[in-house]
């Protein structure tokens, strides 16, 4: 039928325009991969990468920092929104607007921020040498993988909070002001009450806190964490330092087909917690 092919051409220009702009540069880098520095086509490059120690230390460190990032996201999280969302106080509201204003700023804006605090001249050791006179403060935490952990919690803990505000806001305070009359005290209620409501916007934001974290660069490059290295830090490191692009392609389709997995995870759970 002639107004058949109208549907086609509207589809047509946002189709080329993701073939070009994304499917394309991910097909190069999958090719990449695939063509060692000897020429030809060879799965050489990703036996080289998955036998580097350095790999299995990068996987390793982004897993670990990512669970442990996510872990303490949800745990702040859901401290921080009930805490907005029940406890009554002056600014709550202004506090839950900032909450969404946060989401958009950068990640090293926040370890910027972090450097300020704690940083080897930052406030807290300067505060530390002028009290007691010592060369140095003791504040020197950031650098390691605990300052990368602070910073990503800092920063990420916002995505956590956001559905829950959501979910809290729809939470029917009868349930509450009920348990409340019947002599439940405040852990109770929140164990048995609010907790159950707030699952679903748990594990949708804490799937896609993980999914970020997996993915983060600027806060570890940003804190300069010696010893440091996930897997983004690998692919800049072979691409830019050492100029192994097949390696840097290798690592770089892996932390892709991780990230693409757990992304599926997150629209599954979003799905069934209806975000």
């Amino acid at each position: 039928m002639p107004g058949s092919a109208g549907p086609v051409l509207w589809a047509l220009p946002p189709v080329v325009l993701l073939c070009l702009f994304f499917l394309y540069p991910l097909a190069l880098v999958l090719r990449q991969s695939v063509s060692p520095d000897t020429g030809g086509t060879s799965l050489r490059p990703y036996a080289d990468v998955f036998a580097s120690a350095a790999f299995r230390e990068a996987l390793g460190t982004t897993v670990w920092l990512a669970l442990a990032a996510t872990a303490g996201c949800l745990l702040l999280g859901f401290a921080l929104a009930l805490v907005i969302a029940f406890v009554p106080f002056p600014g709550a509201r202004a506090v839950a607007r900032f909450v969404d204003v946060f989401l958009s700023f950068p990640s090293f804006l926040v370890t910027l921020a972090l450097l300020f605090v704690y940083g080897r001249v930052g406030i807290a050791n300067g505060l530390w040498t002028g009290l007691t006179g010592a060369a140095e403060g003791p504040f020197r935490f950031l650098t390691t993988p605990w300052g990368v952990l602070l910073a990503e919690i800092t920063y990420f803990t916002p995505f956590v909070m956001r559905p829950l505000l959501a979910a809290f806001s729809q939470l029917d305070t009868a349930q509450l002001e009920a348990a409340s009359s019947l002599g439940a005290r405040a852990p109770r209620i929140v164990r048995r009450v609010i907790l159950p409501e707030a699952l679903p916007a748990l594990a949708s934001g804490g799937s896609l806190v993980l999914v970020l974290c997996l993915n983060e660069f600027g806060i570890v490059l940003f804190t300069g964490a010696k010893g440091v290295t996930t897997l983004p830090m690998l692919v800049y490191s072979k691409a830019i330092l050492e100029s192994d692009y097949p390696g840097a392609c290798v690592v770089a389709v892996v932390n892709v087909l991780i990230s693409v997995g757990l992304y599926a995870l997150y629209r599954m759970v979003s799905r069934r917690a209806g975000a």
